[in-house]
C-alpha cells in the first residue's frame, strides 16, 4: 500500500492521507484514485469561487518563423502558490497547448483535452483542489502578422509583452518596442487612436487647473497645446521617450517601420 500511496502522491501532488484514503476507496486502483481525488479537487475548488486570484504568471511564445505570438495569464490567489512547480508547468503545458491549437478565445482554450483525457478547465479544477486555492485561466490572446512578432517577459513573468511590426527580419527592433511597452505601459499606439472624448476630458481638467492658478483664457488657450502634446507623449508608443535612449523617441527607433499591434498583461 505505501509504495502505491507514493505514487499516487506523485502523479497527484496531494497529501499522503489523502492518497490513501482515496486507494481504500478506489480498492487499489491507482487510475480510479486519481479521478477521486480530481472529483474532491473540483468540490473543494467550487467552494473558493468567491475568492480573487490577483496573483498568478503569464507565459508567452513566439513561432520560430516570428509571424505567430501567444500569451497567456493563469492566476493564483497567492504568490507562493503563482512560484509553485506543479502550477507553473500547468500554465506552461496549456500554452503549449494553445500553440498547437490555435484557440480563437478562452472558452475554446479551455475545452482543448490534455494528455491525461481531461480538458485544461477539468485539470484547472483539479489543481485547484490539490493545491488549496482558487485558480483561473484570466486572459489569452494571440498574434499573426506577416511582419515580425517579438514577446517580451518582466519581473518573473508577472508582465507579458506581445507586438507586431510591419517588416519581417525586424526582430531586434521588435525586441526593444515589447521592452519599451514591459516598461513604459502605453494606452495607444499612436495618437490617433486616442479617442476625442479622452483628449478633450483631458483638455478640460487641464483648462480647470489653470483657471486655478489665474492664467488668463488667451493664456489658456497656448499652454493647453503643449499640455496635450505631452499628454500624447506619455500614454502613445510612438512618441514615447526611448527607454534605453532617452534623448531619441520610440518613432525614431522604428525608423518608418509600422506597429501592427501590442498586447501587454499585468500582474504588477
Amino acid at each position: 500500500m505505501m509504495e502505491l500511496i507514493k505514487k499516487l502522491r506523485e502523479q497527484s501532488g496531494a497529501g499522503m492521507v489523502d492518497c490513501q484514503k482515496a486507494l481504500v476507496e478506489a480498492n487499489s486502483d491507482i487510475n480510479v484514485a486519481l479521478e477521486i481525488l480530481r472529483k474532491k479537487g473540483i468540490l473543494k475548488a467550487a467552494k473558493r469561487g468567491d475568492r480573487e486570484t490577483k496573483e498568478g504568471v503569464i507565459k508567452l511564445a513566439v513561432s520560430d518563423d516570428a509571424s505567430q505570438g501567444f500569451i497567456l495569464q493563469v492566476n493564483s490567489e497567492t504568490d507562493f502558490v503563482s512560484r509553485n512547480e506543479q502550477f507553473q508547468a500547468f500554465a506552461q503545458k496549456a500554452l503549449d497547448l494553445a500553440i498547437a491549437n490555435k484557440p480563437g478565445n478562452i472558452e475554446e482554450l479551455l475545452n482543448i483535452v490534455m494528455e491525461d483525457g481531461n480538458s485544461i478547465k477539468e485539470n484547472l479544477e483539479s489543481l485547484s483542489g490539490i493545491i488549496g486555492e482558487k485558480l483561473s485561466v484570466e486572459k489569452y490572446d494571440s498574434i499573426t502578422s506577416t511582419g515580425t512578432i517579438a514577446a517580451y517577459s518582466h519581473a518573473g513573468g508577472r508582465i507579458g509583452v506581445l507586438v507586431a511590426l510591419d517588416k519581417k527580419d525586424s526582430s531586434e527592433v521588435a525586441q526593444d518596442i515589447a521592452m519599451q511597452i514591459a516598461a513604459a505601459n502605453p494606452k495607444y499606439i499612436s495618437q490617433e487612436e486616442v479617442p476625442t472624448e479622452e483628449i478633450n476630458k483631458e483638455k478640460e481638467i487641464y483648462r480647470v487647473q489653470l483657471q486655478k492658478e489665474g492664467k488668463p483664457e488667451n493664456i489658456i488657450e497656448s499652454i493647453l497645446g503643449g499640455k496635450i502634446n505631452k499628454y500624447y507623449s506619455e500614454v502613445c508608443l510612438v512618441k514615447q521617450e526611448f527607454v534605453k535612449e532617452e534623448k531619441k523617441n520610440v518613432s525614431d527607433i522604428l525608423g518608418g517601420i509600422t506597429v501592427e499591434k501590442m498586447i501587454r498583461y499585468s500582474l504588477v
